[in-house]
């Protein structure tokens, strides 16, 4: 009994967790990298082409036509359109074009720093959530410090904000409100609606929230940007932004599919230090020192912030793996 073959059960589950691990290291690193260029990418973007919906319709629609175009030429295995995946992930759609749109419109009258205190500070309210509905412990000893820290660095940030803006704030707080209602319905999306791979919850996603896109586009008459001059360094911004959306919608999706919602959001903020720098040095539309001492707290307390574990009546449960 002591020798247990390398071929049994033991074996098996060896590599099945070395396969897991491995999938979660890469859809972190590929999410991190994605998502500290994306901020950077969408901030040029809306300053170049001052019209966030036109921006975002591009950003989708394009994923959502890359995706399906690779799905019908057999690269990769895309769902259909189904009315049985329609009807949860409309909600789904509703969901992630509130936190995206949001997020842009705060790009536009807020700096990058801003955007990145408050995001950093989401885990305090979703670990809640997680705690709620979707079966996590609380956050132990270590991880509360850090959500203090978040807390403190967030308010500390707000108080020496030098280019403090009002509708820059109001933005940022209805994103803060989405983000984090956002963050638990994707999770719960991404383990109970049962998808033949993860490229199928990127198209989903991404096609269904292109429609309410085109009305809000219309009614807030973005069109108009066309009658100014389109420039070379507005159609490079936004392309740039359209290709980092495909990638970061797919890294996206299998981190949700992997790893905790707070954790997601952890992941999401410990990677802003490369935006940090980028922004710093591509222009002047930045946080003074001190604000930027609070946003190094924020990033500091997000990186030493711990995963709390599923409660154990939760543990038993087994969900279906979704091929990558």
């Amino acid at each position: 009994m002591l020798g247990q073959k390398k071929g049994g059960p033991a074996g098996g589950t060896d590599k099945q967790t070395k396969a897991t691990k491995n999938a979660t290291a890469i859809a972190c690193i590929g999410y991190m990298m994605c998502s500290s260029l994306m901020l950077i990418s969408n901030k040029l973007a809306v300053h170049f082409f001052p019209a966030p919906g036109l921006v975002l319709i591009l950003q989708l629609g394009l994923t959502a036509l890359c995706v399906k175009a690779a799905g019908m030429a057999g690269l990769i295995l895309v769902d259909d359109l189904e009315w049985t995946k329609v009807k949860p992930y409309s909600l789904v759609a509703v969901a992630f074009l509130g936190t995206i749109y949001t997020n842009i419109r705060t790009l536009q009258y807020a700096n990058v720093e801003t955007f990145i205190v408050f995001r950093a500070s989401t885990p305090i309210l979703v670990s809640v959530f997680d705690w709620i509905f979707l079966g996590r412990e609380l956050p132990g000893f270590q991880s509360s410090l850090c959500l203090l820290g978040l807390l403190l660095g967030a308010c500390g940030y707000v108080l020496c904000d030098k280019n403090f803006e009002v509708k820059g704030y109001v933005w940022v707080i209805v994103w803060y409100s989405v983000f984090c209602f956002d963050q638990i319905y994707l999770k719960h999306a991404a383990d109970t609606v049962k998808m033949k791979s993860n490229w199928g919850k990127v198209y989903y996603s991404n096609l269904l929230a292109c429609v309410p896109l085109v009305f809000l586009s219309l009614g807030n008459q973005e069109t108009e940007v066309f009658d100014s001059t389109i420039t070379l360094t507005a159609v490079l911004a936004v392309g740039l932004s359209c290709i980092l959306g495909v990638a970061m919608s797919y890294f996206a999706w299998l981190a949700r599919s992997l790893i905790s919602a707070t954790y997601f959001t952890v992941v999401g903020n410990s990677c802003k230090i490369i935006t940090i720098i980028i922004n710093r040095v591509i222009w002047d539309k930045h946080a003074s020192n001190t604000g930027l001492g609070f946003l190094l707290l924020c990033l500091l307390c997000a990186y030493y912030y711990k995963q709390a574990p599923k409660r154990a009546s939760c543990c038993t449960k087994s969900l279906p793996k979704v091929p990558l």
